[in-house]
């Protein structure tokens, strides 16, 4: 079975093939250039760019792949959830597409394709699923955080989100108080390898919170009024290292904290972790020493397939289209709310 897989849920414009498993190629271009100029996503200017590049990357991807379009068993794309106008562009064209070739199209949830980036490996990477069941599961990005039980293939529960900032948001939106460009994140975590993370003392949102719901709208405040009252501070280069590791100590700390809790309340060995925030290094160290120290067996997402991509919407299409489950309409429109149930 060979998969063409369409991912525009925000500001990558992406392809993948997959065949059997094995991803044969995925192309991926970005918008961060773009938006850095704005300080963040703008929602139009995205559209845009999809509209600009989708017919690229997809000649693209399959080129790399050396695959015709008559050789094409199905199509995928990302319902949502997403910015609604982004999300439009990639599903219209695979629709098409699938239309055209009277081939099935399969729409896809972006949050549960996240869900199995881990499973993908290998050189050329595939898809192994043997000795991740069950396991416990954080996707961690700009907009979203949330914690999964993911029971069988296919199978999960949201065990918890976030009630207001994902943590990728945190990221950012602290980094722009400190005056680091957009995207911010990547920035922290560079400044944050020379910090002293013990330097500041910033709260850890829920930490102690019995459920496993997130919240870092707090952390952000309790940042914007440090910077406030200590606005000397971002004059010194060492202090704003301390800074970016303090603060990136403070996620990470929750992060880690309420995954591994959900994986011994669960009673799973195995956890997996997945989303853009899953690129952090702080955020790799830490939880593979915790899970280690637990005896839990840890499987992450490679970096090139954390942050959107549409690999993740192939490998997921293409199980599904296995498990027997009916194609998506042609003319499903998109789902930009869509909740990982």
């Amino acid at each position: 079975m060979t998969i063409l897989a369409i991912e525009t849920s925000c500001d990558e414009t992406s392809a993948a093939v997959v065949r059997d498993g094995r991803i044969l190629s995925n192309a991926v271009s970005s918008q961060i250039a773009l938006h850095a100029e704005y300080g963040g996503v703008v929602p139009e200017l995205a559209a845009r760019e999809h509209l600009k590049n989708l017919p690229l990357v997809v000649r693209t991807a399959l080129g790399d792949a050396e695959i015709a379009v008559g050789q094409l068993d199905a199509v995928a794309a990302t319902l949502g959830p997403g910015l609604p106008m982004a999300l439009m562009v990639g599903l219209k064209a695979a629709q098409s597409l699938a239309f055209a070739r009277r081939k099935p199209f399969i729409g896809v949830n972006h949050h549960e394709a996240h869900l199995y980036s881990p499973w993908i490996s290998g050189n050329p990477p595939a898809a192994d699923f043997s000795g991740f069941l069950p396991n416990i599961s954080l996707i961690v990005s700009g907009g979203h955080t949330m914690l999964v039980l993911v029971k069988s293939e296919l199978k999960h529960r949201v065990l918890g989100s976030t009630v207001d900032d994902a943590a990728g948001e945190c990221f950012d939106k602290t980094g722009k108080l400190m005056g680091l460009a957009y995207p911010a994140g990547p920035e922290i975590d560079r400044l944050a390898e020379q910090g002293n993370p013990k330097a500041f003392d910033f709260p850890r949102p829920l930490l102690h919170d019995a459920g496993d719901d997130f919240s870092f709208s707090g952390l952000k405040t309790s940042v914007r009024y440090f910077l406030r009252d200590n606005p000397a501070l971002l004059e010194d280069a060492q202090k704003i290292r301390d800074l970016c590791a303090s603060i990136q100590a403070a996620i990470v700390e929750v992060l880690v904290a309420k995954t591994i809790r959900a994986a011994k309340r669960n009673g799973v060995r195995c956890v997996t972790m997945s989303g853009g925030v899953s690129c952090n290094r702080a955020l790799r160290r830490q939880l593979a020493l915790v899970c280690e120290k637990n005896g839990f067996s840890l499987h992450l997402a490679p970096q090139s397939f954390c942050t959107d991509n549409a690999a993740m919407i192939g490998i997921l299409a293409e199980r599904k289209l296995a498990q027997k489950i009916p194609a998506t309409g042609y003319d499903e429109d998109i789902q930009p709310g869509w909740e990982l149930a």
